[in-house]
């Protein structure tokens, strides 16, 4: 976690005024799942529809504009990670991009090898490794979970000199948790494996540097962001170079463009770039500050209010004799998941739904998790998470809606 002690304060109010949806009056807590968007990004968006594009290759400035759009997402996103744009895939969905990184990945695994997984991971970050292991006749080693903690247990422990891939997430999408990412991509890199960090839900919550992190490939989803829906994945030119996917024949074997199959979403690519530039711009800095400072700067400042109103949901929901909290983690996200007694989390979302209270419940696609945590059967898990515009009364509100399930189920 990064030191938020001397962060710049963030203008909150400033930030929520910009994002349309919040005047509907709800208050969203299921951001972990996908992020309300900005006037700003909903505006590029829309220009790019009305304007003239037309797809790439061609010798006419409809045809440039749409180039333009991708480059310019190529930048933002690396400014975004501290990446290079050479090395940045882009694609529809961050589990389509894992699928066709997995495949190019596996075609240099065989009998005797090993995949590296966590059972703390959303399934977007498993199960194309177990299904491409499977294929090549490689095996999967598992990273268990302290079912109290939420921590993962002895993870480096995985590691064996037969380890082609470590996939691992930079945060859990179900409970926060923050694993130690770097030393268990060391572990990887000191035996020669390739590391694949699932960045969707540490992305948008603190600054990101895919070279501290030590991540060969680092995925990530603009719309967890308050961007578009699309996602990236981040890696170093000269291992993509190395890595064959299937494609078209006539589709170009340029790097990162032989990874993204099809014609991409042009209308997005500006709504992606607005997206980061608008986070640059949270708090004020020097006007020749290049955007990854701007970026790393209003992170920081993101991270330290996103924990400020975190804390006054954590004890709220703690300091409930009905509600039960899962997990411990010492380092984590703004996300919590928890149950009330007496009513099912399907229960406890829709009645938080009838007032306003927009929440998860279920697994989230954290299959693995919930299995361990042995909660499937009853029905997982209420997840709420804090995003970038999250106030203290959308706090209040979730926990005075909370307090009626508590309420009801005992009467």
């Amino acid at each position: 976690m990064s030191d938020t002690s001397t962060a710049p304060p963030l203008d909150l109010d400033g930030l929520r005024a910009q994002v349309p949806a919040l005047g509907e009056g709800i208050a969203f807590f299921d951001g972990p799942g996908g992020t309300q968007v900005p006037a700003p990004v909903a505006d590029a968006v829309g220009a790019m529809l009305g304007s003239a594009v037309s797809n790439r290759h061609g010798p006419h400035h409809a045809s440039r504009r749409a180039e333009e759009a991708v480059a310019a997402a190529r930048h933002a996103v690396a400014d975004l990670v501290g990446g290079v744009p050479e090395g940045v895939v882009l694609g529809p969905s961050m589990t389509h991009l894992t699928y066709v990184m997995a495949g190019a990945l596996a075609k240099g695994w065989g009998e005797g090898d090993e995949v590296v997984l966590t059972r703390l991971d959303h399934d977007a970050n498993v199960r194309p490794w177990v299904q491409a292991a499977a294929r090549a006749g490689a095996s999967v080693r598992w990273v268990d979970v302290d079912p109290a903690t939420g921590e993962l247990v002895e993870p480096l422990a995985a590691v064996t000199d037969r380890t082609r891939l470590v996939a691992v997430t930079g945060a859990s999408n179900a409970l926060g948790t923050r694993p130690d990412v770097a030393a268990i991509t060391a572990a990887g890199d000191a035996v020669g494996a390739t590391s694949y960090v699932d960045g969707v839900h540490l992305t948008p919550h603190a600054p990101v540097d895919v070279a501290e992190l030590g991540a060969d490939l680092y995925a990530l989803s603009m719309y967890k962001l308050m961007g578009p829906h699309m996602a990236a994945v981040v890696a170093d030119p000269v291992l993509l170079e190395g890595l064959q996917p299937d494609k078209l024949v006539p589709a170009s074997d340029e790097v990162p463009l032989r990874f993204e199959h099809g014609t991409p979403p042009f209308e997005l690519m500006p709504g992606a770039t607005a997206a980061v530039d608008l986070l640059a711009g949270l708090v004020p800095g020097a006007p020749d500050d290049d955007r990854r400072t701007r970026v790393v700067r209003s992170a920081a400042a993101l991270e330290a209010s996103e924990e400020r109103v975190f804390a006054r949901l954590l004890d709220g929901l703690t300091g409930t004799d009905a509600v039960t909290v899962v997990g411990a983690p010492a380092r984590r996200t703004p996300t919590v998941s928890f149950r009330v007694a007496g009513a099912s989390p399907r229960e406890t979302s829709r009645w938080l739904g009838s007032r306003g209270v927009a929440v998860s419940d279920g697994d989230y696609y954290a299959r693995e998790l919930v299995e361990v945590l042995g909660l499937r059967a009853s029905g997982g898990m209420v997840r709420a998470g804090v995003a970038p515009y999250t106030s203290d009364d959308d706090v209040d509100r979730l926990l005075a809606a909370v307090a009626e399930v508590a309420d009801g189920a005992r009467a």
